[in-house]
């Protein structure tokens, strides 16, 4: 262990070993006053640029080339800064500018064709007409007149933000602004005064379970690896995120990836390992360039490495890169593409913990997961302990999406309801429309229904309305989705992403694809068997999903099946009605959509004639038009264009 004077605090410590110290580094950035590195105090502009993926798409790359254009334009000098994501994926391209003596303020929807107008306001110190989220409230600092504090917006007032407290407020690629903020001081204070046993038997007090999904406790897990001797050890960080309703995970590393290297060299040290994966798929262009400049920044100033602040503790953290398969979600297919192998899953026992990687004792957590880490040990498992419920400590990061105001990366207290998430921190759905259910997570299959919305966030609670948390995604749907259409995209999914290596996860997807997609389509004319084969593919699914949860080899292909078996559990009355009227309630199946026109309300205004893209429409102008159903294939154009309400869905 390494011998470190603990009447020095451990964050002078960091800064003497790598801000300090020029002669390890030629950044000059490293050289400026720790508080301007912090964000704390500028003495000059301050400009900085929401640069996550979710702010790209909505595009923040030509706000931020606007924002450079202007500042040499106008000779003016400021400091432009690329961040990352703060959560409100709604409001982006976020702008955040913060004058010498003034709180950071921050704005939303800003768009290159703003950029000159909204700094050639704030600036000068004046307070821009434009979208205002709020500021960075400090004492220290001349507040804007009139401006609320970040933290009173609706969408964050409810958060209870721990993991997301940096994302998209630090540099997410500087090691000094981390450090700053406190980042490597409970990675240099683990190994310097405690042994693996005790960093596990930390972690295990603190009942931190696992966020992927199975809510195991880590601390145990990680106590199971260091029990096993091995001259190698391996940590994975599972960074796959590949269900399609979650990105949360992917948002945090772009946004802070220090934190999460400092909590993969803590969780390789408690289980004896000297090599740490984080393995991502390789489509995560913007993660992967991050997490590599930060690993990169880790090592050249000596926190990743050999013989670490002459500890004598050795890890080295590699990003690997892999294929965009929703099966290396399991570790044991993980494992294998990470030994350039087939991703497929094998039995357990063994589990990981015993034999893992080239069959060495292997620890695999999630990225949320492990982003609690630090933290616990930086306040302790009694800090933790007090968050959330009974049964399920700290908080649960989502990605929120669906139909409702606020959308993005959010974090709340274990013990908060689904309802409180929709109202408060979603702010409710949009266009008054009725809610239906929740989907949390393709990996889960599970629905939160009316009936259900006020079940607490936690793994019991779950547990017993049969549904679980699963990894992360929180998608809000409402009246107009198709339940029996959203549970036949599930299955097309997973029969898309399955292995194939054990039966009935290969072939039984298949089957319930069939049957899904014969219960969403209107049979041919002549072809009167389809009816039949209907009915008996409709009177087995049910046994069929149950037979392919029971016996499936992984965790992924158990799931399979549950969307099926909960959309017939919650909603059977929308089955029922697309088997034997052959309707969608929310006229979304294209195939069951039979559209006509009210001769009585029809104006003859041409508008869906010149619309249809198949001429399907006759009639001639200022007379009632006609659809010819022989040729209609119910796109549903006609009824959008229509002012006077004449096509209608029978």
């Amino acid at each position: 262990m390494m011998t470190l004077d603990h009447t020095r605090d451990v964050r002078e410590f960091l800064i003497s070993k790598v801000l300090l110290n020029p002669q390890r580094h030629n950044d000059p950035s490293l050289k400026k006053p720790l508080s301007y590195i912090a964000g704390e105090r500028v003495h000059k502009p301050l400009i900085y640029v929401g640069m996550a993926s979710c702010g790209r798409i909505a595009g923040a790359e030509k706000s931020f080339e606007a924002i450079r254009n202007y500042l040499v334009d106008h000779e003016f000098d400021a400091e432009l800064v690329e961040g990352g994501c703060v959560g409100l994926c709604a409001a982006e391209p976020i702008v955040d500018v913060q004058l010498p003596g003034k709180s950071r303020i921050s704005f939303s929807n800003v768009t290159a064709d703003k950029v000159q107008l909204l700094l050639d306001e704030v600036l000068n110190g004046n307070l821009p007409e434009a979208e205002v989220i709020g500021q960075y409230k400090n004492p220290i600092f001349q507040e804007w007149e009139g401006v609320d504090a970040v933290e009173e917006h609706p969408f964050f007032s409810s958060q209870h933000r721990i993991l997301l407290e940096h994302c998209g407020i630090i540099d997410p690629v500087s090691v000094a602004a981390c450090i700053a903020k406190g980042g490597y001081q409970a990675f240099v204070d683990t190994i310097s005064r405690l042994t693996p046993e005790q960093v596990c038997g930390l972690i295990e007090q603190s009942r931190l379970a696992g966020r992927g999904g199975g809510g195991y406790l880590a601390g145990k897990k990680w106590a199971t690896a260091l029990q096993y001797g091995s001259d190698q050890k391996y940590l994975v960080c599972n960074a796959v995120e590949s269900d399609p309703g979650s990105y949360m995970n992917r948002a945090i590393i772009e946004s802070n990836p220090h934190r999460l290297i400092e909590a993969v060299l803590i969780a390789a040290y408690a289980i004896g390992a000297s090599k740490a994966f984080i393995f991502i798929r390789k489509e995560f262009k913007l993660a992967i360039k991050r997490l590599n400049e930060a690993i990169d920044q880790a090592r050249e100033y000596g926190i990743i490495g050999h013989h670490i602040f002459e500890s004598g503790v050795n890890i080295d953290v590699v990003v690997k890169e892999g294929a965009r398969a929703f099966v290396c979600g399991e570790e044991t297919a993980l494992n294998s593409s990470i030994e350039g192998k087939r991703a497929m899953p094998s039995s357990k026992p063994p589990f990981p913990a015993e034999r893992g990687l080239w069959d060495k004792p292997t620890i695999v957590n999630n990225v949320e997961t492990l982003f609690n880490v630090p933290l616990i040990l930086k306040n302790g498992p009694e800090w933790f302990l007090n968050l959330g419920t009974d049964t399920s400590k700290g908080t649960k990061l989502f990605t929120l999406s669906g139909n409702i105001k606020y959308y993005g990366t959010v974090e709340v207290p274990m013990g908060a309801s689904f309802r409180e998430v929709i109202d408060l921190v979603g702010g409710g759905l949009k266009d008054e429309k009725a809610f239906k259910a929740i989907v949390l997570g393709i990996n889960s299959g599970s629905y939160i229904v009316e009936e259900t919305l006020d079940t607490l966030i936690d793994f019991d609670a779950l547990k017993q309305i049969g549904a679980a948390l699963g990894s992360g995604a929180f998608v809000v749907l409402d009246e107009e989705v198709c339940m029996v259409d959203m549970a036949k995209f599930f299955t097309a999914f997973f029969k898309k992403e399955s292995c194939g290596k054990c039966i009935p996860c290969r072939e039984g997807t298949a089957r319930m694809l069939e049957v899904m997609e014969q219960a969403t389509r209107r049979p041919e004319e002549g072809q009167s068997f389809q009816t039949l084969e209907r009915f008996k593919g409709v009177m087995q699914l049910k046994s069929l999903a149950g037979v392919i949860r029971d016996t499936s080899l992984c965790a992924l292909g158990k799931s399979s099946p549950m969307a099926i078996l909960n959309t017939l559990k919650f909603f059977k009355n929308e089955f029922d009605s697309h088997i034997f009227e052959r309707k969608c309630p929310a006229n979304h199946c294209t195939d069951l959509r039979i559209f006509v026109i009210d001769v009585e309300a029809c104006t003859g205004c041409t508008a869906c004639l010149k619309k249809c893209p198949v001429d399907a429409i006759i009639g001639s102008p200022r007379y009632p038009h006609f659809i010819v159903r022989e040729k209609c294939i119910a796109c549903g154009s006609c009824y959008d264009v229509c002012k006077f309400n004449a096509v209608t869905i029978k």
